[in-house]
């Protein structure tokens, strides 16, 4: 068995890399950008490939290399069922409702008129979203109806942006109090200028508006993440002043709750998902799924002091999730030459 890896630094990659040749894995670096790259897959038994919703190159081709592979029977990380949905939070809700999972309220709506009505007739405050974005990117809390009916105007008019230079200088000012770095506060100048290159290119979201309950009452919200039957997590605080926790840089790690851990593992495993991360918050005791994701920040793992199986049995010791990935990939290369053996 030979796995192909896209290995782009700073990615799931090293850590795929870093496992494989710890463990005698057969392996090989291929780009996924090249134009030859069915060519250079046909010795490989599947491909591995952490792409990021900021590179605009990968998002123009990354779900459809990855499933054209998975149609042809090779098998891919991520699959159809854990990456479709990916950068997604619209599709996520139809995929949540759809299972009945315990989803945060949500609100879509792809014509004007009707948003307004909905928005006259709901109670405030709201969280506004943009279906794609990660780190609490254009994510707003909207306080009363007239803040609601503006953000449905822009929707429906010039739309937004992938990267909001305002909000993204605000984290900058929070983060230079913490750490007294006068480049942070440079840098966040600069993007009113020269916005990233993914925002540049990736166009705004319009013709559509996204609204979420806004939970009150809750410091953190949770970041679990479920590899097959290990499950990892930590809590992010909320940022100073703020009501997301997404990206503050806080977190207390390993004290998770098992009623979290129980619906994490059920939903993984109703999805088919090979790997998800969740954002949980708390409402009346109980916990609902903000948004789920296959990519994650690769430093959390290295400071969890463990994990816990699917029977909430805690494991404690270093461990490397993305070597989980490796390994439930190997397996699933062995089933499906054992399927394909039987079927012959």
């Amino acid at each position: 068995m030979k796995i192909a890896i896209h290995h782009t630094p700073g990615t799931f990659s090293n850590r795929w890399i870093e496992h494989c040749e710890q463990h005698g894995i057969n392996y090989g670096i291929v780009n996924c950008h090249d134009n030859h790259i069915v060519d250079q897959l046909k010795d490989y038994d599947a491909l591995m490939w952490h792409y990021y919703h900021d590179n605009y190159k990968d998002s123009l081709l990354a779900k459809q290399l990855l499933y054209a592979l998975e149609q042809a029977d090779k098998v891919v990380f991520p699959n159809f069922y854990t990456n479709w949905h990916f950068d997604d939070k619209v599709g996520q809700k139809y995929l949540l409702e759809l299972f009945e999972a315990p989803l945060v309220p949500s609100y879509v709506f792809y014509d004007k008129a009707e948003a307004k009505r909905w928005a006259k007739d709901t109670s405030y405050p709201k969280v506004f979203k943009t279906r794609r974005g990660a780190a609490s990117a254009n994510v707003r809390l909207v306080k009363n109806n007239r803040e609601c009916m503006r953000l449905i105007d822009r929707a429906f008019g010039k739309g937004f942006g992938q990267f909001d230079p305002s909000q993204a200088f605000a984290d900058r000012v929070r983060r230079f109090w913490e750490t007294k770095n006068l480049l942070e506060l440079v840098k966040g100048l600069a993007r009113f200028v020269s916005p990233p290159a993914y925002a540049r290119k990736a166009g705004r979201d319009r013709d559509y508006v996204y609204f979420q309950d806004y939970i009150p009452n809750n410091d953190f919200d949770i970041r679990l993440i479920v590899i097959g039957d290990r499950a990892y997590g930590m809590k992010r605080m909320v940022r100073s002043g703020d009501f997301r926790a997404s990206g503050s840089g806080h977190f207390v790690y390993d004290d998770i709750e098992a009623d979290v851990l129980r619906v994490g593992f059920d939903v993984t495993k109703r999805l088919k998902l090979q790997c998800a991360a969740y954002d949980f918050i708390y409402h009346d005791g109980r916990p609902l799924i903000i948004e789920v994701s296959f990519g994650f920040g690769i430093k959390g793992s290295s400071k969890c002091t463990g994990y816990w199986d699917s029977e909430l049995k805690w494991h404690s010791g270093e461990f490397n999730p993305q070597g989980w990935m490796v390994d439930a990939v190997l397996e699933e290369v062995i089933r499906s030459k054992e399927t394909r053996t039987i079927v012959e």
